[in-house]
């Protein structure tokens, strides 16, 4: 094994993110083996298939994602996609590090929402003035990325969450935002 699973995926096997690619060996061998000689558009998976957003997808479905994945394929993010890579989960959440977000930065935010105007701005600092400020850092103390988990965002920064306590719910502690979700992660099945 590669790691400690991340936060949540301890129960998981190495077969739920993990599928044999198509073919035999043999095929795959062969089928790569046209691809670096040319005669082949592309090469195959060897031995298992790339872990892709598909695949964590299938068990982390949410109708309501704030940011879902294929929305940063949109043209408007290639700045994003340049420097962070937003449109792969693995981005955020690389496995076997043992954590819940891998992501080293709780700055992230700025790559999308420096052009950020609310007309209506419920919160006593304006957003306009936090990122003005450049007070990314400010984003998860009152916004869960996903919107998953059951809340009310806070509108008054004093009584938001820490910067500390977001680290420690990157790390693998508890949720700060709520025990309670929309939607759960799918069960792992009896057969991988």
């Amino acid at each position: 094994m590669r790691g400690p699973m991340n936060t949540g995926h301890k129960e998981l096997t190495c077969k739920s993110c993990h599928k044999p690619a198509r073919g035999t060996i043999r095929q795959q061998i062969q089928a790569n083996a046209r691809y670096l000689l040319g005669l082949r558009g592309t090469p195959v998976d060897f031995g298992h298939q790339k872990v892709t957003n598909a695949i964590c997808l299938d068990c982390h479905k949410r109708p309501n994602d704030r940011h879902p994945v294929f929305r940063f394929f949109e043209p408007r993010f290639a700045e994003a996609r340049k420097n962070i890579q937003p449109q792969f989960c693995t981005t955020c959440h690389l496995e076997h590090s043992g954590k819940r977000v891998t992501i080293s930065q709780t700055t992230y935010c700025l790559h999308c929402h420096k052009e950020t105007k609310l007309k209506n701005d419920p919160i006593p600092i304006s957003h306009e003035d936090l990122i003005s400020a450049d007070n990314w850092e400010s984003c998860l103390r009152c916004h869960d990325f996903h919107g998953n988990h059951v809340m009310e965002t806070n509108i008054v920064l004093e009584e938001a969450l820490t910067s500390e306590q977001i680290r420690e719910y990157f790390e693998g502690s508890s949720s700060p935002y709520s025990a309670m979700k929309y939607y759960k992660a799918k069960p792992e099945t009896p057969n991988g």
